[in-house]
Parts: C-alpha cells; sequence; structure tokens
C-alpha cells in the first residue's frame, strides 16, 4: 500500500535524477555501452553482479534525490520566483487582441534554451497573429502553434529541444511554461498557469507523496504540481494576471478550443523599468 501511495513521488523523483545528473548522464550511457561489450565475454555471474550493482546504486541515487527535495525550501523559492524583476531585466510584453496586455518575466538561469527559443521566436514575429487555441479555465491557456491545432509549431532551431527543470521554479499560478508532447519535445507551443490553491487537490496530492514543502508554496500560490518537473518553466506574470484569467473565461469548444479566437497581435520583448 505504501509503494503506490509513492508511485507519483518516485516519477518526481526519477525525472529530478535526471535533472541532477545531468552532467554524467552521457559518461553512464558510456560505461553501460562498454559494459554491454564486455559482458558478452563474460559468465552470466557477472551479469547478476552487474545488474545488483546497478540496482543498489540507482537506489542510493533516488534515496538521495528524495531527501534533497524533502528539505528544499520551495516557499522561499516561490517567493522569489513570483517577485518582480528588477530595474533592466529582460521581460514580454504579449498584446492580446481585445483583452490587454500579459508582461512575464524570464529564468535565464534556469531555462536559457526555452528562455532563448521564446525570445528568438517573438523578436521574429513568429507569434504575431497566433491564438491561444486551447483554454481551461482554472488550469491554464496554451498558445504558440501557429496551426491552432496543438500538433503545429516548431523551435527557433527547426528541431525540438531538452526539458529544463530546477526546484528554483515550479508551475505556480502564473508560470509561463513550455507545453510538449513528451520528454524533450519542446517547441514554440508554451502555456500560462491560472490555476488556483484546491484543498482537495493538496490532500490529493500529500497522500500520494507530494513532499509536504512542496504543498506549502502551493497553498501560497496556487498553479498545476501534477505538472512539476513535467513541463519546463522558463517564466512568470508579472502583470496581467487579470487578462490570463478573462481568457481562461471565455467560451469553449468541446476541444477546449475558443469560439471567438483569442489573438497574440505580438510579443514585444523590452526591459522592465
Amino acid at each position: 500500500m505504501k509503494k503506490i501511495k509513492n508511485l507519483v513521488m518516485i516519477s518526481i523523483i526519477l525525472t529530478l535524477l535526471i535533472t541532477l545528473a545531468g552532467c554524467t548522464k552521457q559518461d553512464n550511457s558510456t560505461s553501460n555501452s562498454n559494459n554491454k561489450n564486455s559482458t558478452n565475454a563474460s559468465s552470466s555471474n557477472s551479469k547478476t553482479s552487474s545488474n545488483s550493482t546497478s540496482n543498489s546504486t540507482s537506489s542510493n541515487n533516488a534515496s538521495s534525490a528524495k531527501e534533497k527535495l524533502e528539505k528544499y525550501d520551495f516557499v522561499s523559492a516561490a517567493k522569489k520566483q513570483v517577485a518582480a524583476p528588477e530595474a533592466g531585466e529582460t521581460i514580454a510584453v504579449l498584446h492580446v487582441k481585445n483583452y490587454g496586455d500579459i508582461k512575464v518575466k524570464f529564468f535565464k538561469e534556469v531555462a536559457p534554451k526555452a528562455v532563448e527559443n521564446f525570445i528568438s521566436l517573438s523578436k521574429k514575429g513568429y507569434y504575431n497573429g497566433v491564438t491561444f487555441h486551447r483554454v481551461i479555465n482554472n488550469f491554464m491557456i496554451q498558445g504558440g502553434d501557429p496551426t491552432a491545432t496543438g500538433r503545429g509549431g516548431q523551435s527557433t532551431w527547426g528541431k525540438s529541444f531538452e526539458d529544463e527543470f530546477d526546484y528554483s521554479v515550479a508551475p505556480y499560478r502564473g508560470a509561463l511554461c513550455m507545453a510538449n508532447s513528451g520528454s524533450n519535445t519542446n517547441g514554440s507551443q508554451f502555456f500560462i498557469e491560472q490555476a488556483n490553491y484546491e484543498e482537495g487537490t493538496c490532500k490529493y496530492l500529500e497522500s500520494n507523496g507530494y513532499p509536504k514543502n512542496l504543498l506549502e508554496a502551493y497553498k501560497l500560490y496556487g498553479g498545476s504540481m501534477h505538472l512539476f518537473c513535467r513541463h519546463t518553466v522558463f517564466g512568470q506574470v508579472i502583470e496581467g494576471m487579470d487578462i490570463v484569467d478573462k481568457i481562461a473565461a471565455c467560451n469553449t469548444d468541446s476541444n477546449n478550443k475558443p469560439v471567438e479566437d483569442v489573438v497574440i497581435e505580438s510579443i514585444e520583448i523590452t526591459n522592465f523599468k
């Protein structure tokens, strides 16, 4: 029973392990490849020994990651995430037709590729005239797909790029995140978190092993914690959440697509004053 309750927690830990050990991932892959070649000429006992050592190492790494996760000060990190940027910092202003402006700051230190991608596409005018094609009230508003189907769009490099996860940012209300179709499939699509805190959701997450310190931050800042370390968080709304709420409340069809197009006229890249 305990294992079942910890399934979600284990999933988070494994995802975070990839992030924390990213610089050693390539070395481990090479090592595994070399072990495979040498195993072809070894006995089955050697294979068993190798697998046992690997499982032991994975278990130790998971335990270490869990400990770090449980000790991390998510409340302080969240407070910094939602704070106003310093004067002169790069921000983006999304001019949404008939709704108003949404201003966001960026997290270049933790998600440099996602930030570069968004800023580059914005400067190229890639998002001009693109709609928020998927809108779910008390969850998020999603855009960035020129085809408005949810299946289109590409990054500034013309190919998918990897996820960028970090403890210091999470999908709290107002978070600017990369939309994807699985691990490391980021392109041009993005979404803005709009969900508020819900006690029932919090209790469910707690029963499934989510760290209490992460849930304390969720209580203060809302959002969608089931997306933690599943989508890259690369920015935060600093002004215009009322606009996000208005968009989220618009009439939608059975596919969560606004009945009347919600159009991004342009995205201006400027400096915070």
